[in-house]
C-alpha cells in the first residue's frame, strides 16, 4: 500500500497540516492549538464541571487544569465551586473570553476554507459527510 492510498496517513497528514494553519492564526491572539478545543466546547455550553470538559475535549483531568490555568491567566475563564461539591469546579467564559468567539471560528472557517479550496462547493458538502459518516460508523462500534 503507497502512502497515499492509506487512510491513515491521509487522515494524520491532513490533521497535522491543518493543527498547523490553525496554530498560526491562533498565536495572533496569543492562543496556541491546545487551547482551541477547550474555548470551542465552552462556546458551546459554559459552567460545566472541569471533568465534563476533560471528556468533551479528550483530554486527561491533569492536563486540563493546566490548560486552564493557562485561561484564566489571560483572563479568559473563570472556575467557580459548586457548593455541593467543593472539590468540583465550574467553568465560565469571562467577557473576554466570549468576545474572541466569533473571530476564532472566524479564523478556522478561513483554515477549512484555504484547505477545501481545490474542492468545488459540493465535493467539500460531500467530503465532509463522508468524514462524519466514517467517524460514526467509528464511535457505533465502539459501543
Amino acid at each position: 500500500m503507497k502512502h497515499y492510498e492509506s487512510l491513515g496517513y491521509l487522515v494524520s497528514h491532513l490533521n497535522i497540516e491543518l493543527q498547523k494553519a490553525l496554530d498560526e492564526r491562533l498565536k495572533r491572539y496569543e492562543l496556541d492549538i491546545k487551547l482551541w478545543p477547550v474555548l470551542f466546547a465552552l462556546w458551546q455550553e459554559e459552567g460545566i464541571t472541569q471533568t465534563e470538559l476533560s471528556k468533551r475535549c479528550d483530554v486527561a483531568n491533569y492536563t486540563m487544569t493546566r490548560l486552564l490555568d493557562q485561561l484564566q491567566v489571560q483572563g479568559l475563564v473563570t472556575r467557580h465551586q459548586e457548593a455541593d461539591n467543593r472539590r468540583a469546579f465550574q467553568i465560565f467564559l469571562t467577557d473576554s473570553g466570549k468576545a474572541l468567539e466569533q473571530d476564532l471560528v472566524r479564523e478556522a472557517e478561513r483554515v477549512n476554507e484555504l484547505f477545501l479550496a481545490n474542492l468545488t462547493a459540493e465535493e467539500s458538502v460531500d467530503f465532509i459527510r463522508l468524514l462524519n459518516k466514517v467517524n460514526r460508523l467509528k464511535a457505533d462500534d465502539t459501543q
